[in-house]
């Protein structure tokens, strides 16, 4: 079985099975609700180490996120930790709300990402952002916001396949259309596949 028909099988997965993924969140449910993606920005990012927590569980089904490690993205700081392999991080500093929760192959993705270096080769990785997200660039990896012709790229809910190399041809490569699966930071080292589930 080919590499590119096993990925098109998870996006097909995830697609037909994005009605039955539940948003762990009030606020989620209630945009789920109206049919619409939750809040975007500006948010304020949480601060207590509760708030914290809580805002990170939201990123995942309750399946993944009840036994994750919470890790705070900002400082690295543990605020809990999990029995299961994933990582859950809250809400950052972004017009909209945007926590993550990671599996192991996709924090050392993160990682590398963080420290500018180049992820591990050919670990795939397996993210889910089921509270949406905002990105100040679909090309740059390190920007903090949009340059003057852009603006922040809001994307709803969603899960991000990591790692696997060139096997995106065929996908968008710009986020024009957020509600389509598109590769975020296509020609970089960090390229993802980002998989809208609403």
């Amino acid at each position: 079985m080919s590499f590119r028909f096993t990925l098109a099988c998870v996006v097909v997965l995830l697609c037909l099975g994005a009605g039955s993924v539940a948003l762990p969140s009030a606020q989620s449910a209630q945009a789920v609700k109206k049919g619409a993606a939750p809040k975007v920005g500006p948010v304020a990012p949480p601060t207590t180490d509760a708030a914290k927590i809580k805002s990170a569980l939201a990123a995942g089904p309750a399946a993944v996120s009840k036994d994750a490690t919470v890790m705070d993205m900002e400082t690295m700081k543990v605020l809990r930790k999990g029995t299961n392999g994933w990582t859950c991080m809250p809400d950052g500093p972004s017009p909209g709300t945007d926590p993550m929760c990671l599996d192991k192959n996709a924090m050392e993705w993160a990682e590398a990402w963080m420290h500018h270096k180049d992820p591990p080769k050919d670990k795939m990785g397996f993210g889910y952002m089921l509270m949406g997200g905002s990105d100040a660039s679909n090309t740059d990896p390190f920007a903090t916001k949009p340059n003057s012709a852009d603006r922040w790229i809001d994307t709803g809910p969603h899960v991000m396949i990591m790692n696997i190399g060139d096997h995106f041809a065929g996908y968008p490569t710009t986020a024009t259309n957020t509600k389509v699966p598109y590769i975020m930071y296509p020609n970089t080292p960090y390229a993802h596949l980002m998989v809208p589930v609403k």
